[in-house]
C-alpha cells in the first residue's frame, strides 16, 4: 500500500545537490502495528559485530553487508536505474558502500512488494555475469552485478556498479518501505572491484566538492535532505566541529565518553563510534546499553522492546556525547520516543554480544537528527553542528 509519496525533485545551485528524502514508517512500526514485532526480534537479533568486521571479503565469497538494523530506517529518497529510468525508494546508507535494488528475477515474497528492475527495459543495462552473495544477520540476499546509468537530483551516474537481487532472506524485506540500498561509506567496504556511487560521482566531475551531508528533519515526513558536491550553511547554526575519521571503511570516529550529570556512564576512557545514517537507534554493547535502560527508567516489554514511561521525556537529564572534545547532548525528548496508543520507547538497543565490538557504539538518526552531519572524504573527516 502506497501511503505515501517520496519527492524526486531536487534544487541544484552553485554545483550544490540536494535529494529530498521522506520520513516514512519503519519496519519496526509496521511489525508493531501487525503485533509481529516479537517474532521477528527472536529470529532476527541485531548483532553489532557486522559494523565491525574487519574482513568484508571472506573466502567463501560471501560479502556481510555492514548496514544490518534496516528494522529502524525511516528516510528514503527516490533515484532512478536505466534508459529509460526505472525508478527506486532507495536508503542512502553511511554505513555501507553498495547499491542494491530487486531484480523482476527475485523469487522471494518480499520482492512482490517493492519496484523491481527490468534489464530488457534499459538500453544501458550492461551485465557482469558475477554472482554476489549479501551476508544479513538473517540470511543471505543472492543477485547478480550489473552496470548501468543511475540518475538522482540531476546528476547522471554512468556506468555504475549495482547489484539486482535473486532471493531476499525469508520475511526479512516484506515489511520494508524502500526498495533497495545507496552505499556511502568508503570504498574499502564495497564489492571488490567495483567504485561505489559517490566515488563514480567525483571521477565523472559531477561533484565540485568530495563531500556530502545530510539533515534529518525531527518530526515531519518532508524536510529531510542529503547533500552532494557541497553545504547549505541554511540547516545548522553555528560553526562546524571537525572530527578525523579513526578509521577509513565506515564513517568511524573515536569518541571520548557518554555521560549524564556530569558523570561518565558509558564510553569511559574512550571507544569507537560509527556515525550511520543507516541505523536509527543508539546502539552500544549490551551490557552497557542495560545500565542505561535502567537509569533512565526503561522496562523491557513482552515484544523484547524497552518502554519508558513518557513523563520521563520532560524530567529526565540530557545524555552527552563528547567527542574530540566538544560535548554534543541529546536530551531526553529526542531519546525517548513517543510510539502509537501513547506508549514511549527507548532510543537506545543493544549489539548483541561480541568480542570484536568491545565497547563501540552506532551513532544514528536519533543522534543525526539533532546534528547535522559532513562527510568529507578528501580530508577524511566528519563535521558536525547543531541542526536548525
Amino acid at each position: 500500500m502506497k501511503w505515501f509519496w517520496v519527492l524526486g525533485l531536487v534544487a541544484l545551485s552553485e554545483c550544490l545537490v540536494t535529494i529530498p528524502l521522506t520520513r516514512v514508517k519503519s519496519m519496526r512500526e509496521n511489525l508493531r502495528e501487525k503485533d509481529r514485532l516479537k517474532d521477528f526480534l527472536e529470529n532476527h537479533p541485531y548483532n553489532l559485530a557486522y559494523k565491525f568486521v574487519d574482513s568484508v571479503n571472506l573466502d567463501l565469497g560471501i560479502y556481510f553487508e555492514p548496514m544490518r538494523n534496516y528494522l529502524d530506517l525511516a528516510y528514503v529518497g527516490t533515484i532512478s536505474i536505466g534508459t529509460p529510468p526505472q525508478e527506486f525508494k532507495v536508503i542512502f546508507d553511511t554505513g555501507s558502500s553498495d547499491l542494491w535494488v530487486p531484480s523482476i528475477y527475485c523469487s522471494s515474497p518480499a520482492c512482490a512488494n517493492h519496484n523491481v528492475f527490468n534489464p530488457v527495459r534499459s538500453s544501458t543495462f550492461r551485465i557482469s555475469g558475477r554472482p554476489i552473495h549479501l551476508q544479513y544477520g538473517s540470511g543471505t540476499m543472492s543477485g547478480f552485478l550489473a552496470y548501468d546509468t543511475v540518475r538522482f537530483g540531476g546528476l547522471v551516474d554512468v556506468a555504475q556498479a549495482f547489484g539486482l537481487s535473486l532471493r531476499e532472506p525469508g520475511k526479512f524485506m516484506e515489511y520494508a518501505v524502500f526498495d533497495g540500498i545507496l552505499g556511502l561509506a568508503y570504498p574499502s567496504l564495497s564489492l571488490r572491484g567495483t567504485v561505489p556511487v559517490f566515488d563514480n560521482l567525483w571521477k565523472q566531475g559531477l561533484i565540485s566538492q568530495e563531500l556530502f551531508a545530510f539533515y534529518l528533519s525531527k518530526k515531519n515526513e518532508e524536510g529531510s535532505v542529503v547533500m552532494f558536491g557541497g553545504v547549505d550553511h541554511s540547516y545548522y547554526s553555528g560553526d562546524l566541529n571537525w572530527v578525523p575519521v579513526s578509521k577509513r571503511l565506515y564513517w568511524q570516529l573515536s569518541m571520548d565518553s557518554i555521560s549524564m550529570n556530569g558523570e561518565v556512564i558509558a564510553c569511559d576512557g574512550g571507544c569507537q563510534a560509527i556515525i550511520d545514517t543507516g541505523t536509527s537507534l543508539l546502539i552500544g554493547p549490551s551490557h552497557v546499553v542495560f545500565n542505561i535502560q535502567m537509569i533512565i527508567g526503561a522496562n523491557r516489554s513482552y515484544s523484547g522492546e524497552y518502554v519508558v514511561d513518557c513523563d520521563a521525556a520532560n524530567t529526565l537529564p540530557d545524555i552527552v556525547f563528547t567527542i574530540n572534545g566538544i560535548d554534543y547532548p541529546v536530551p531526553a525528548s529526542a531519546y525517548i520516543q513517543e510510539g502509537p496508543q501513547g506508549t514511549c520507547y527507548s532510543g537506545f538497543d543493544e549489539s548483541g554480544d561480541s568480542l570484536l565490538v568491545s565497547d563501540s557504539w552506532i551513532l544514528g538518526d536519533v543522534f543525526l537528527r539533532l546534528y547535522f552531519t559532513v562527510f568529507d572524504r578528501e580530508n577524511n573527516r566528519i563535521g558536525l553542528a547543531l541542526a536548525v
